[in-house]
């Protein structure tokens, strides 16, 4: 008698995208990493983040983002920064960039077959009506917290929509 083959669940995998990769994208990363964590689904999907520009290849997250992300639980110190690749749009299931000109950066770099899995990721916020998360990198304190207020929403959104990818619930 032969042993049943055991089915694996597919891995969803999903990579946030800013600019330099130190803040938003870290900051989404952490976020909905830890969203998948409490939501038990660690082992169905894989989060990852980049930035379409080199600037701080192998840097931590910025320590205004580390440090606003921790007094709201999330740990973003293991995370380094590294550059979109052309390759990622083919290893990730969902490229999210964070606003409209690291989009067009992305779309760029996005071989036409996979143009379908690069969207905006404030477009899963339900709370917020924001059409991008703004770069907090120039400003203060408040610019932090409102990419983290966006976030959160957002990841929410995502939760569900990444649910209802794995055929857990509707989309």
């Amino acid at each position: 008698m032969q042993a049943m083959n055991a089915v694996t669940p597919s891995l969803y995998r999903i990579l946030f995208v800013c600019m330099g990769n130190i803040c938003r994208s870290p900051t989404a990363h952490g976020v909905f990493e830890a969203k998948v964590r409490e939501a038990g689904l660690t082992e169905r999907v894989e989060v990852d983040s980049a930035g379409t520009h080199n600037y701080h290849v192998g840097a931590p997250p910025d320590h205004r983002s580390q440090a606003h992300a921790l007094r709201r639980g999330y740990d973003l110190s293991n995370q380094r920064a590294r550059q979109l690749t052309a390759d990622d749009f083919e290893a990730f299931d969902l490229v999210l960039v964070m606003d409209w000109e690291n989009q067009v950066a992305a779309e760029r770099l996005c071989p036409p077959r996979h143009i379908r899995k690069l969207r905006r990721f404030a477009e899963f916020c339900e709370r917020h009506d924001s059409p991008i998360v703004p770069d907090p990198y120039q400003g203060g304190p408040d610019g932090f917290e409102h990419v983290l207020d966006l976030v959160e929403d957002g990841s929410e959104g995502l939760l569900a929509h990444v649910r209802g990818q794995l055929g857990l619930g509707t989309d």
